[in-house]
């Protein structure tokens, strides 16, 4: 009768030693490796998209090539099901490797937190050249390609911007603009793409 629990215990210890090597942190060479900031068309007339009982309206499709500087899964709760993953991206200077030696960066309650002893590049810089991203895989491939995305890694994600709501008056909106901080300036986007450079 002991074992069974013993046995569950071990697995649980090494899916987590897995999941920590799977999505363990790549160290790229200093450089930039995203030079072009987000691409947005903002679209005049949305569609809706259905998932479950939440109501998806896109508002711009989105396209960028940045790098991965956090990622947070989440996994209890209505949002976690819709949004089960974000990601701290960067681009430009908030690419390189020299720059972000410089930078503590941290994920929490779905927002994107830096920390700086001495500013590498100016604060505003970093504030418009990074940003932390709702991801919503739109099918299960999707899916699974976000969760083999690492810290430190390139990737391109291609899909639409959208606002979430549901019965009763809920709503979730995405940012629609880079140059904001704080509160509802995240992104909020319908990942219909994801291609990750090789580590």
């Amino acid at each position: 009768m002991r074992k069974l629990p013993i046995a569950a215990a071990l697995l649980l210890v090494l899916l987590g030693v897995f999941s920590r090597r799977h999505h363990a942190p790549l160290q790229p060479e200093p450089g930039v490796l995203a030079a072009e900031v987000p691409v947005q068309v903002d679209l005049d007339h949305g569609a809706q998209l259905q998932r479950g009982d939440t109501t998806l309206t896109t508002r711009a499709h989105f396209d960028i090539t940045a790098r991965v500087l956090s990622r947070k899964e989440y996994s209890s709760g209505a949002d976690a099901e819709l949004i089960p993953l974000d990601l701290a991206l960067g681009w430009g200077r908030m690419s390189d490797s020299a720059v972000l030696a410089n930078i503590d960066i941290s994920q929490s309650g779905r927002f994107y937190y830096w920390h700086v002893k001495a500013f590498p590049i100016p604060r505003r810089e970093i504030e418009t050249s990074s940003a932390n991203m709702h991801m919503i895989p739109a099918d299960a491939d999707v899916k699974r390609q976000l969760d083999q995305v690492r810290p430190g890694q390139l990737v391109h994600i291609e899909g639409f911007l959208v606002d979430a709501s549901r019965a009763g008056g809920w709503h979730w909106n995405t940012s629609l603009t880079r140059d904001d901080t704080g509160a509802g300036a995240c992104e909020l986007i319908y990942v219909e793409r994801v291609d990750a450079a090789a580590p």
